[in-house]
């Protein structure tokens, strides 16, 4: 039986339990009506696991699965997770149209007569009309350099003229800042990218593009390093969110970090705790340390206390290098379990972080929900849209329930609306009439239990998800790190992986770079090519940020 079935069904019982007494009939229908929900989601699950096991034994076969084919047709819904309602009016205002002809630089003036043979005796030249046209000249500039060449006798040597900086390799920094740009910036395949520089004359094979592209960068891999650290000491928060990528075969994950200032990229094995906080701290030798916030981690990381109190019996007060603490671990707890080991490691490390003194330290993260972020900063800023998308998740059977979770929705993003409304005029009252709306909304009881119980796991999460009530200058959302990871999503439909571990390091420095001068405003190819031809006339983007933190602090002072 499908689910508009299910409706019509019960519709025609004529049951409305908004307007039945309280009692044991309606408490009954209640448990029922819940219970319905619950078998209708079972089957729901079923179906689906069932058609991706058909699917698979069609691939098996030789076969295809069923296609995933959208409706053409869309059906009107109030998505109030999308980023059209999500938005304030004022972000819709900065999403309009600019004027692009103040941004034109005129490099050639054209004067277009009108012929003298179509002109009547008494015509009288009233001055010009101005017609902008932007165009593009793409050409090939190839340079015979005669270097001299001298040998000196008494040395025994040869002396020969140099090129020019960036000419090294037989190729122009043109030719390799375009290669970079296509590849990382425009998302073009290597072989693509081949044909565009055949098309125009630059003869250049398919290795040697992919050696520009990812050989002797050691300069852009100086440079994101010097832009993470300065991002770092930016902002009291940091967002971040990762996405999965493939490194010759192997599954991995792109980590992104990112502010209104940078995003940044790191591409490795894992997603655990300890993964996240060697990025966070700029992979620096790892370093633990066993305090008094160490025990009460462990505590929240659910060791247990008889673990917990020899490991306070051997370690308390100390500060250890990881083969130090391996050896102590080896030496005073040989039969623990992997994970209770990797919980006293990653409490260690955690501590260890909180008490760094040589590299900025995150005071807040923005994150989604997932576990490997908790606990990593004091301070844990929640996203209200993933935390949303939870209710949109929620698939009612009933008609009477899709009602309740609608009305609650709507409740939930108007209330989202006035959060956006504090953020630009914060004030005390504001946040305490604020901190109590959340209580009283987030303490709604309906006839749907699975709506009830969505409701609570957000209940929970208060403090995370109301951080911006004590710190006004935070995001809401954690849009700007899913955007990040956009990025490398789409990397991916071009170049399904990255074959060495120095393809991975570039691909995440170059998007590092373009995606940081995006946002600083900074001219991408200009800024590759001051980098490739050596000039370096441009400020590099770590000062860049550095500047415009300084600039943000200045406007404060004048307000």
């Amino acid at each position: 039986m499908t689910k508009a079935n299910i409706q019509i069904k019960l519709e025609d019982l004529g049951i409305d339990l908004a307007s039945m007494p309280e009692g044991g009939m309606k408490e009954a229908l209640v448990q029922l009506f819940n219970l319905v929900e619950e078998l209708s989601s079972t089957i729901r699950e079923l179906q689906e696991e069932n058609q991706k096991l058909r699917d698979e034994i069609n691939r098996l076969k030789g076969e295809q699965g069923k296609p995933n084919i959208k409706a053409s047709i869309r059906k009107e819904s109030n998505d109030f997770s999308s980023e059209k309602e999500r938005k304030s009016e004022i972000d819709r205002k900065r999403g309009k149209r600019e004027p692009k002809l103040n941004k034109i630089t005129i490099t050639k003036t054209v004067k277009c007569e009108v012929a003298a043979e179509v002109l009547p005796a008494d015509a009288e030249f009233k001055g010009y009309e101005s017609v902008i046209v932007q165009d593009l000249k793409i050409e090939a500039e190839n340079i015979e350099f005669q270097r001299d060449i001298y040998y000196s006798a008494s040395c025994k040597k040869t002396f020969t003229g140099k090129v020019p900086l960036g000419y090294e390799g037989g190729y122009g920094p043109s030719v390799k800042s375009l290669a970079i740009i296509m590849k990382y910036a425009c998302n073009v395949s290597e072989n693509k990218i081949l044909e565009f520089f055949n098309n125009f004359g630059i003869y250049i094979s398919s290795s040697t593009i992919s050696r520009m592209l990812i050989k002797d960068k050691e300069d852009f891999h100086k440079e994101k390093e010097e832009i993470f650290k300065a991002a770092l000491s930016s902002s009291i928060y940091q967002q971040i969110d990762d996405t999965s990528a493939r490194v010759n075969g192997e599954n991995c994950y792109t980590h992104v970090l990112c502010n209104d200032l940078y995003t940044a990229y790191f591409t490795e094995k894992n997603k655990n705790r300890l993964t996240v906080l060697d990025i966070l701290r700029g992979y620096g030798e790892r370093r633990y340390l066993f305090n008094e916030e160490t025990f009460i981690l462990l505590e929240r990381l659910r060791v247990s206390k008889g673990i917990t109190e020899k490991v306070r019996g051997f370690a308390d007060s100390k500060s250890y290098k990881e083969e130090e603490l391996e050896e102590d671990l080896l030496k005073n707890l040989p039969d623990i379990g992997k994970q209770t080991r990797a919980r006293i490691l990653e409490a260690g490390a955690i501590s260890s972080y909180h008490n760094e003194t040589g590299y900025p330290v995150v005071e807040i993260l923005i994150c989604d929900d997932a576990p490997q972020f908790k606990l990593l900063t004091k301070k844990l800023g929640l996203c209200w849209v993933h935390d949303g998308r939870n209710y949109k998740k929620l698939r009612p059977a009933l008609s009477v329930n899709e009602k309740e979770l609608e009305k609650f929705r709507t409740i939930y993003w108007g209330y989202y609306k006035k959060l956006l409304k504090f953020k630009e005029s914060p004030t005390l009252e504001f946040a305490v009439e604020l901190s109590e709306e959340f209580d009283k909304i987030f303490s709604t009881v309906t006839n749907y239990k699975d709506l009830d119980e969505r409701i609570r796991l957000s209940k929970e999460k208060k403090e995370e998800l109301l951080m911006v009530l004590k710190y006004p200058e935070i995001p809401l959302h954690n849009n700007k790190a899913e955007l990040g990871a956009r990025v490398q999503v789409r990397k991916r439909d071009v170049s399904l992986q990255t074959r060495t571990q120095e393809g991975t390091k570039a691909n995440d420095t170059f998007l590092t770079i373009i995606e940081t001068a995006k946002k600083l405003l900074v001219n991408v190819y200009s800024y590759i090519h001051d980098k490739v031809s050596k000039r370096n006339s441009l400020p590099s983007l770590a000062e860049t940020i550095v500047q415009k933190v300084e600039e943000r602090k200045k406007q404060l002072c004048q307000t």
